[in-house]
């Protein structure tokens, strides 16, 4: 059976929190992407934490991508697809996609579990905003991209990341953890009863 762990939106701020500094010192994002549907609510919740005085919040943009797929046998566990799925992307005809060029785009999602859909993302992105810049003839502006994510999964990885991103500080995890399945507060119906499972599993953990 796979082990589950449940994390709480008190966890995810802190994880958010305790990596801000950090991520302002090494990546000095000018612009987030979430990858949807685990990063929009991290990177909401980072978005404050970077935000520093006297500067406006650092935007957001997302874009949507589906890796995961049901194992068939517990309604509640899905394990990593072998395809990624574009269900949101932004629009190389319009600024969304120029107004990444030239600057530093921290990309943000909540697990990196295979490192596929991050691989993709990263590829796709640099790909798309190389033909915006030369499409616009910006091509002497460097676009930087950067990721962090709450989870790690100590795992063997599918995907592969640029070197100079994982050699050059640009990736940064909160927490490493084993390869568990983690259930984030964003995917409970019963709230509650996520809060309880977490408390009950953090009580057997200290008293173990």
């Amino acid at each position: 059976m796979v082990e589950k762990i449940y994390v709480t939106y008190n966890e995810v701020h802190k994880l958010c929190q305790k990596s801000a500094d950090t991520i302002l010192n090494e990546f000095k994002p000018n612009l987030m992407i979430a990858i949807g549907g685990g990063g929009y609510v991290p990177a909401r919740i980072l978005r404050s934490f970077l935000k520093k005085p006297g500067n406006p919040n650092i935007p957001i943009q997302a874009i949507g991508l589906s890796l995961y797929e049901s194992l068939g046998t517990d309604d509640e566990v899905e394990a990593p697809g072998t395809k990624v799925t574009r269900t949101q992307w932004l629009d190389l005809s319009s600024l969304e996609m120029a107004n990444l060029i030239g600057k530093n785009v921290l990309i943000v999602d909540e697990v990196d579990d295979t490192r596929t859909t991050l691989e993709y993302a990263v590829r796709e992105l640099e790909k798309d905003v190389e033909q915006a810049t030369q499409k616009l003839g910006r091509s002497g502006e460097k676009t930087t991209f950067s990721i962090f994510v709450l989870h790690n999964k100590d795992k063997a990885k599918k995907g592969a990341l640029p070197q100079d991103l994982m050699a050059g500080g640009k990736y940064i995890a909160a927490q490493t953890v084993g390869d568990v399945w983690i259930n984030y507060p964003w995917e409970a119906t019963d709230i509650d009863e996520h809060d309880r499972l977490a408390a009950e599993a953090a009580k057997a953990k200290t008293s173990a």
